[in-house]
């Protein structure tokens, strides 16, 4: 065992096996680096994260590779849920020097944590462009031995252009409607009228872009409301929804929502509850309320801790192979439920997704019983009945695992989907489910002195709270305040407003920084100033 077999994190347990000497971020990594005048390798990832796997069992498990990183770095390995703020820094050095990102993200940094070359997934050999992580490792190692200049040349520029956002003041310009409007026509002309969403493959359940272009629709916007209904629409036909236990996986690999990445994320998932309750608010559409009903569901099934927080997420990969959970062949699925009910759910003999079928909807139920002459209300029957009959097989198989840690920021946007989902459908068990996570988060996610705190697992709390924690259970305290009318919620919301305030506002040119003023000092102090996935 390394030096992460005292983590809380489940990510970081995943590699405490590693032959590689891996240390936690924090002062004695640091240290050592300085002191041997080292570089650091840094690297972040998450427990979903399915390359984040493929880059371990290929490298980090590998005795040649650990040996390499050993001999030559300080290597570092981070929850990128745990330390966004160091998610942050490192992710905006890779834009800066690549143009794109994702994870694992792989850096290297001088004693002092500037970086001064990054990536992400690298091979064991070269392929598809990509150098061999052996190399790579090698030609950083001479860079460092024999070009130190270069290296350091290099990291104060990356380091300058990732502080250039800090840097920058509050505009003087009136906001006005305008700039929805330009917004909105922006995204209109990204929209795919066919498939829903928003440009090409992958497309990603942007539910804040479309809780956007409903409130559009609510202002007077002409075409803003189909683009809310095709995505919806679209995205719960896809096989990106999880047409057998309800719940959305984390993004679609094609245009049209079929073939996903298996991870589901609690923050997706509470983000879209949250959308489709609006969007069935607005329509009155039954087919919204229901989605809304199966992801609430499926959050109080499998990702709710005994005592009422919810975990992060549900791995890509079970028996390692990813989606293997989730996927059947035809012979199972005609086995089970017939050839129409087969076909009703987008399967083939062939499949439809690496030789087998991921299940979706692509043709709407009319369609499938006139070509199969039957009728319609009979096979929606038996559609039903047949989606409880997979379900009940599905859960004897070797489930994905689950990244058990809860996380303040994630259970704030779960907690105000749950208040607000029962708050409109009358259903009192979402509400209570709610409260009680809500007094989780406020009871064990705080230090002796009462400062908010990131996450806990196991009994264990991790370091102190960002921004997003605050801002999120804020939200979510407000919302149970206006679901029970219980006056504590809107003592709360007002406590972590008036802390949001105190700990994180730039008060010379306005916004707000990630970190807290009481954070451990960082290459940069980073103002988020866009929307990511949360």
């Amino acid at each position: 065992m390394n030096r992460l077999a005292n983590e809380t994190s489940p990510y970081l347990l995943q590699h405490a096996q590693n032959p590689v000497d891996w240390y936690p971020w924090g002062e004695e990594a640091l240290e050592r680096a300085r002191a041997e005048d080292k570089p650091i390798l840094l690297s972040i990832g998450y427990a979903a994260c399915h390359w984040c796997h493929v880059m371990e069992r290929e490298s980090f498990e590998d005795d040649e590779t650990a040996a390499l990183m050993n001999r030559h770095f300080v290597s570092i390995k981070v929850d990128r849920e745990e330390r966004p703020d160091l998610d942050a820094i490192y992710m905006d050095a890779v834009q800066a020097m690549t143009g794109g990102g994702g994870w694992p993200l792989t850096a290297f940094l001088t004693p002092e944590g500037k970086p001064f070359y990054a990536g992400t997934y690298y091979p064991p050999e070269t392929r598809h462009g990509l150098p061999a992580f052996r190399t790579v490792l090698s030609a950083i190692a001479d860079v460092w031995a024999n070009r130190r200049s270069e290296a350091e040349q290099q990291s104060s520029k990356v380091t300058e252009a990732i502080e250039r956002s800090t840097g920058l003041g509050a505009s003087s310009e009136p906001l006005t409607e305008t700039i929805l409007v330009t917004a909105f026509r922006g995204l209109r002309r990204a929209f795919d009228p066919r498939w829903g969403g928003f440009g090409g493959a992958p497309k990603f359940p942007q539910a804040m872009t479309l809780e956007f272009c409903l409130r559009m629709h609510l202002r007077g916007t002409p075409d803003a409301l189909d683009v809310v209904t095709i995505t919806l629409d679209k995205m719960a036909a896809g096989g990106m929804y999880d047409q057998v236990g309800g719940g959305f996986h984390r993004y679609s690999t094609d245009e049209r929502w079929h073939a996903p990445h298996f991870e589901k994320m609690l923050y997706d998932n509470a983000q879209l509850v949250r959308l489709y309750v609006h969007a069935w608010q607005v329509t009155g559409l039954e087919r919204y309320r229901r989605v809304a009903t199966e992801t609430c569901e499926y959050l109080l099934r499998e990702l709710r801790h005994a005592e009422g927080a919810f975990f992060s997420s549900q791995d890509a990969d079970s028996e390692g192979v990813e989606g293997r959970f989730f996927v059947w062949t035809w012979d199972e699925l005609v086995g089970i439920a017939g050839e129409a009910v087969a076909t009703a759910l987008g399967a083939a003999p062939d499949g439809n997704w690496e030789g087998t079928n991921v299940l979706w909807r692509p043709l709407p139920l009319e369609a499938v019983a006139a070509e199969m002459e039957l009728d319609p209300e009979e096979l929606a029957a038996e559609l039903e009945t047949a989606r409880a009959e997979l379900f009940e097989i599905r859960e004897g198989r070797t489930h994905p695992a689950t990244d058990d840690k809860i996380l303040t920021a994630w259970n704030g946007l779960a907690i105000a989907a749950l208040a607000e989902a029962g708050r409109a459908f009358g259903e009192v068990e979402y509400v209570d489910a709610a409260v009680r996570a809500g007094d989780f988060v406020l009871t064990h996610l705080r230090d002796d002195l009462g400062r908010l705190l990131r996450s806990w697992r196991n009994g264990r709390a991790g370091g102190p709270a960002f921004a997003d924690d605050h801002a999120a259970m804020a939200d979510a305290c407000l919302v149970l305040y206006e679901t029970t009318f219980e006056l504590r919620w809107f003592e709360q919301a007002r406590a972590l407003a008036d802390e949001l305030l105190r700990l994180f506002r730039d008060e010379g040119r306005g916004g707000f920084f990630l970190a807290g003023r009481d954070a451990e000092t960082l290459v940069v102090r980073q103002k988020d100033l866009s929307d990511n996935a949360t």
